[in-house]
């Protein structure tokens, strides 16, 4: 029995994954027939190396009956893996470019938000440096006749 799943790289708090096609039986970390692909959570979703698989090896092995985790196969799902329907039937993969807009928009929102913000703190200080020039330059000639 064949099965395709992660095997953990990384050090502490930084988790690197490996896809593997092992023996059912041999331990998470140990050796595996074929490498075909890696995860790394640390990136962001919409990153495109956050998840690679070699999608021809692992249609081979799932057409030889290795049978994938549940995160594996919901990887291949969203990579188009042929074969890999099965093993994930509930997932449905995310439409990454509606959260992408949205994230764009609600950016541009925030980045308006702060322009406008800039505007208005740098008007009330001009106002206040006109306030400011204009009264010490009526004192100072008070102060000049005085001394005078």
């Amino acid at each position: 029995m064949l099965k395709i799943r992660l095997s953990r790289g990384g050090r502490t708090n930084l988790p690197f994954y490996r896809i593997l096609v092992t023996n059912i039986t041999s331990p998470r970390d140990s050796k595996f027939l074929e490498k075909i692909g890696t995860y790394n959570p640390l990136l962001a979703d919409d990153k495109e190396n956050r998840v690679t698989v070699d999608k021809e090896r692992a249609e081979y092995w799932l057409s030889v009956g290795a049978q994938p985790t549940e995160k594996v196969a919901k990887f291949l799902v969203a990579l188009g893996v042929k074969g890999s329907e099965k093993y994930a039937p509930n997932f449905k993969p995310k439409n990454k470019g509606e959260g992408l807009k949205k994230k764009a928009l609600d950016k541009l929102a925030k980045e308006k938000e702060a322009a406008a913000a800039a505007e208005e703190a740098a008007a009330s200080a001009i106002a206040a440096e006109k306030a400011a020039a204009a009264a010490p330059a009526a004192e100072a000639p008070a102060t000049e006749e005085a001394a005078a």
